[in-house]
């Protein structure tokens, strides 16, 4: 077997600088969540409850700029920490799609061969009816939001895989990039869980129509979370975001999400749904906010912050929570 070193360190330096440059210059991508018209779209959204729905309940609050701009928030601590971290998970994921990512054509020929049917991963008919098409483009968004449920609810109610989202929920401040303040691990639960039940859907689809079916689509995003996408950064930011007291029952808002990172024993792993509220509804898990922004303190527990601090901390330190928790049943 021959070894190339020079090939090995070309190879390596042409994934790095590709990797962090789509990480980068993600705002001019768009297929990217950090897509400028997304950051535009939550900006425009955020100012328009700032003037007329804040205001009218603080007429003397500090203005946009004071409230939701300040430096005690884009350069606090936490939030560097969240920059960082959100450069060094685009390395990590990038090796872990290209080396060891659940595929969902494998899922669905694990499907084909338990039910001995023969139809593996058939591309989109031209012929697929409208209805149909419809059908499973609403029918995905909803197993897919129902499979970010699961996945979320596993990762609050297993204690093992708790200590991997500690990760996420360790942020003090929150910016749209403390949305990618994720570890690998609690990624890889987040992606899977929603593949499987997809999969399954689209394989089920697909065993109806004889042949492959897609969804309607907008910029690259399934056409319903492209919707959403437009929302979707206020949910890490602090502009107090509700959709009035019947809509809140139906559907997560970022104010929802605000009250799921609050650091109130009241608020422990509540709204845990992506964009629907009925499974948290079900669950017993949903707590619906008010239309007058409280005063939250976010993070975990104030003992706890010291291990949240570094870099490697926040790679490494689940890792040995985990073990902990294998060996001694360390909660």
């Amino acid at each position: 077997m021959n070894f190339d070193l020079t090939q090995i360190i070309h190879d390596g330096t042409y994934f790095l600088i590709s990797v962090l440059g789509k990480a980068v210059f993600a705002p001019l991508i768009r297929d990217s969540e950090l897509y400028w018209f997304y950051w535009l779209s939550a900006f425009l959204i955020a100012w328009g409850f700032w003037r007329i729905c804040l205001l009218n309940f603080s007429p003397n609050a500090l203005g946009f700029r004071e409230n939701f701009l300040s430096k005690k928030i884009w350069l606090h601590p936490s939030a560097i920490r969240d920059y960082k971290f959100y450069l060094v998970n685009s390395l990590i994921m990038a090796w872990l799609f290209n080396s060891m990512w659940l595929d969902p054509i494998a899922i669905k020929s694990f499907l084909n061969e338990v039910s001995n049917v023969s139809l593996v991963d058939a591309p989109a008919s031209k012929d697929t009816h409208v209805i149909v098409k419809i059908a499973y483009t609403l029918l995905f968004f909803v197993v897919y939001d129902f499979g970010r449920f699961v996945a979320h609810s596993l990762l609050h109610d297993v204690e093992l895989l708790w200590k991997f989202h500690q990760v996420h929920h360790s942020a003090e401040v929150l910016t749209p990039f403390t949305a990618y303040r994720v570890h690998a691990v609690d990624l890889a639960i987040m992606a899977w869980v929603p593949m499987i039940f997809t999969a399954t859907l689209t394989w089920i689809f697909e065993q109806g129509s004889g042949s492959g079916i897609g969804f309607y689509m907008f910029m690259g995003f399934h056409v319903i979370i492209w919707f959403f996408n437009l929302i979707d950064h206020l949910r890490h930011w602090h502009v107090w975001v509700t959709y009035g007291p019947v809509l809140n029952k139906w559907f997560i808002s970022p104010a929802h999400h605000q009250l799921h990172h609050s650091a109130d024993p009241r608020h422990w792993g509540c709204n845990r749904g992506y964009e629907l509220a009925i499974w948290d509804r079900w669950y017993g898990t949903l707590v619906l906010p008010d239309e007058n922004p409280p005063a939250l303190t976010l993070g975990l527990h104030e003992i706890d912050k010291e291990k949240w601090k570094f870099q490697w901390q926040l790679q490494l330190q689940p890792f040995i929570d985990a073990i902990k928790c294998i060996r001694f049943g360390n909660k």
